[in-house]
């Protein structure tokens, strides 16, 4: 019997201050071989290329799906580094961790808190109505539309507005 493991993806809760109040940047899915999740709404996203540093992962995807660039992604400053003559190795600790139990990806999403400049992109080839929402905003579809937040994303965005009202 052959076994299949789960993938690794990255995700970031880009989060950006507009007149003292806090804003984070969602989208909403549009991939072309998934249409099961498209319209859902989710934050920027992707899987880790094998050996791909995931900071690097982190800031590929941002650019990608959204057009901009990372300048800060919180804690990467702890991350530890060893190795040897076979392996190198990165230790590091991301905001929290979401695994796909079932569905159509098998996936394990560590999401980052970040902080991003540059002018976001109208649509992308994998997203559509890439737009800052405050946080009241976010946590009202947490509440009243949970269904139209792709699964992955859920609990972290639900923690990450606990840890922001929380502070």
């Amino acid at each position: 019997m052959k076994e299949h493991f789960a993938k690794t993806a990255v995700a970031a809760i880009i989060e950006r201050t507009i007149e003292n109040q806090p804003y984070i940047l969602m989208q909403e899915r549009q991939k072309e071989n998934d249409l099961n999740t498209n319209g859902l709404i989710e934050i920027a996203a992707g899987k880790v290329r094998e050996y791909e540093n995931v900071f690097d992962a982190l800031k590929r995807e941002v650019y990608e799906e959204t057009g901009l660039t990372i300048t800060n992604i919180i804690d990467q400053e702890q991350s530890e580094y060893a190795g040897n003559q076979t392996a190198s190795v990165m230790g590091f600790t991301p905001f929290y961790i979401t695994q796909n139990l079932d569905g159509i990806y098998s996936l394990i999403v560590m999401t980052f808190i970040c902080e991003a400049e540059g002018q976001i992109a109208e649509n992308t080839n994998e997203t559509i109505n890439i737009r800052w929402v405050t946080l009241e905003e976010a946590e009202g579809i947490l509440l009243k539309s949970p269904e139209k937040i792709f699964p992955l994303h859920l609990l972290s965005i639900k923690k990450y507005i606990q840890y922001k009202t929380k502070s």
